[in-house]
């Protein structure tokens, strides 16, 4: 017996105890470029092949979601909205043996699996009413499970600790630049790929790089900025094992690549206005540590909240 379509479509899957790992590739959010075209070509060549001549219907993904490197993504379907996308731009739910929902955003978990693609505010507006246990009732064939309310504050952590652990790595095996007069100098080169600012980053050092990136990739007067992070410079040293993290930048195509995806899953989750939460502020210093379950670090005091433009050149549209 065929599958039924959102079964097809990836809605939920079934892991095995070693799973692959997930791939590689930014969100959209812009309009689509001639590689998000071309991809949109590949994708539906491939659907052409695998369904031949049964009639079979293999769905194709919209050109202004795919970007260049997705084209082998298995894509899935978000449980609230119906929109389809490739897995790393999602969040996994999985079903834990003893019934608990528990947000698997690296997708490693074993057994039953479902896809969300919503805000915070929206996930939270699901449980609300109710329409996030009929959603997963239907993916998983079964009621027998508990949402835990904070299960929207759960999966906002663990975006975030999937970010920041991203940003270690990278800093780990020498591909990010921290230091003004460094990423100025690289930026100015033309060899920044991105820019990433702390939360309590000074203004005029923002622009100062912002300007720096501009000149270098030849666009003076665009709109072309680096990004403002929702956490402070104390937190950014920890993730980085560094002293004083105020601004951040990647020379390397491929490590760009892995922070932006892991970044925009996250911020795109918590939306333009993150949850209110205090933070340590920047006379602590990199020595500030977290205390032992204090919630994630946020947006820190006296920031507007506001997303600026995403920090890519064209080359990861």
């Amino acid at each position: 017996m065929r599958n039924p379509p959102d079964e097809a479509l990836g809605a939920t899957d079934t892991l095995p105890s070693s799973p692959p790992a997930s791939g590689r590739g930014p969100r959209g959010g812009r309009p689509a470029s001639a590689k998000g075209d071309a991809s949109a070509k590949s994708h539906a060549s491939k659907a052409k092949a695998k369904g031949g001549n049964r009639g079979e219907r293999v769905p194709t993904p919209s050109p202004s979601r795919l970007r260049e490197g997705d084209d082998d993504e298995p894509i899935r379907k978000c449980i609230l909205s119906g929109e389809r996308d490739v897995r790393p731009h999602l969040v996994r739910l999985a079903l834990s043996p003893d019934g608990q929902i528990l947000p698997d955003v690296r997708a490693k978990a074993p057994g039953r699996g479902a896809w969300i693609g919503v805000t915070r505010v929206e996930l939270e507006a699901a449980i609300k009413k109710g329409k996030l246990k009929g959603a997963l009732s239907r993916a998983f064939k079964t009621g027998e499970f508990t949402i835990d309310p904070e299960l929207p504050a759960k999966i906002e952590s663990a975006l975030e600790r999937n970010a920041l652990d991203r940003l270690g790595l990278e800093s780990r095996s020498g591909t990010v630049l921290i230091g003004s007069d460094r990423i100025e100098q690289n930026a100015r080169q033309g060899k920044l790929k991105a820019l990433y600012h702390a939360s309590d980053a000074a203004e005029d050092g923002n622009r100062k790089l912002d300007q720096a990136w501009r000149i270098g990739n030849d666009v003076e007067g665009s709109g072309l900025r680096g990004l403002a992070l929702p956490v402070s410079r104390t937190i950014l040293a920890l993730a980085l094992g560094r002293e004083n993290v105020v601004h951040i930048g990647l020379t390397d195509r491929a490590a760009a690549k892995r922070v932006s995806e892991a970044l925009d899953r996250w911020l795109h989750f918590i939306g333009p206005e993150p949850s209110s939460v205090s933070c340590e502020t920047a006379s602590q210093g990199a020595s500030a540590s977290p205390q032992n379950g204090a919630p994630p670090i946020q947006q820190a005091s006296g920031s507007t909240g506001t997303r600026p433009a995403v920090d890519m050149t064209e080359e990861f549209e």
